[in-house]
């Protein structure tokens, strides 16, 4: 992601995961067409002011941005350069009228900007309170007991939790590292809290074990997965149960699962 797109205005690299590339796929070819088609049939992007038609795009490591703007005036930048507000304004010429070259759009057709998705989790979060607190207590769940809360932030959290557990297991099992080697490999790539640091973009390790890692700093996670093995001394594929242990041990970790087994409302299917 370019710099000037993010908070911290530094570059970060991430990695998506085939089952999320094919649901965006999925989404660019539903409801996102759908959203376009009815926003061109409306005529919406013919009021949008600022619109930069986009010509072309260069190829190689440092993309060009050329576009022509409403008054025709031809103009240029380098990709990495372009803020999210100004991405927003890019259109490409589609088969029937412009489209819009943001990738999330509501239901309008328009881009979704960033603070949008904080309504989104606010209705969800309602719609989960209505269907999972139990009739005998409404709004008397103030720890949210029966039904999950989520927040945009705690999708971050999320990310970084799993992925500290998923390399410690990675670097302790698949690769089947002695405890010298493993002080190698942290040397030569960094051990799992740093390679966390980096995913989340983060200037101080200390940031992300305060902030973001907070409710498992107290853990030895190493000495929970080894618990976590078979007694037989086979490998630990699914990692349900790890996090499972986390989150009844640990304050400030929400378990879907217990969440949703805990609701009187959930009738199995």
């Amino acid at each position: 992601m370019a710099a000037e797109a993010t908070r911290s205005k530094a570059a970060r690299t991430y990695y998506a995961s085939t089952e999320s590339a094919r649901d965006i796929e999925s989404y660019v070819e539903s409801s996102r067409a759908w959203a376009v088609r009815k926003a061109q049939v409306k005529g919406r992007y013919d009021c949008v002011e600022r619109m930069r038609l986009v010509t072309e795009v260069s190829p190689g490591p440092r993309r060009v941005v050329r576009w022509v703007d409403r008054d025709g005036t031809v103009c240029r930048q380098a990709l990495d350069r372009l803020t999210w507000q100004e991405r927003t304004l890019l259109f490409t010429e589609g088969p029937v009228g412009p489209e819009p070259l943001w990738l999330w759009l509501n239901e309008a057709g328009l881009p979704f900007h960033p603070h949008s998705w904080d309504a989104v989790f606010r209705m969800s979060n309602r719609r989960c309170r209505a269907a999972l607190e139990p009739p005998a207590r409404p709004r008397s769940d103030p720890h949210r007991v029966y039904w999950p809360y989520a927040t945009v932030h705690a999708g971050r959290h999320s990310f970084a939790l799993r992925m500290l557990v998923t390399l410690n297991e990675v670097l302790d099992r698949r690769f089947g590292l002695t405890a010298r080697e493993r002080r190698h490999y942290g040397l030569l790539l960094g051990d799992p809290w740093q390679m966390v640091q980096g995913l989340l973009g983060h200037s101080t390790r200390q940031v992300t074990v305060e902030r973001y890692l907070a409710p498992v700093r107290h853990l030895d996670l190493l000495t929970l997965l080894r618990e976590a093995e078979d007694p037989r001394g086979e490998k630990v594929t699914d990692l349900d149960g790890v996090f499972a242990k986390l989150a009844r041990e640990s304050e400030g970790i929400q378990d879907i699962d217990v969440r949703m087994a805990l609701s009187p409302r959930v009738v199995p299917a």
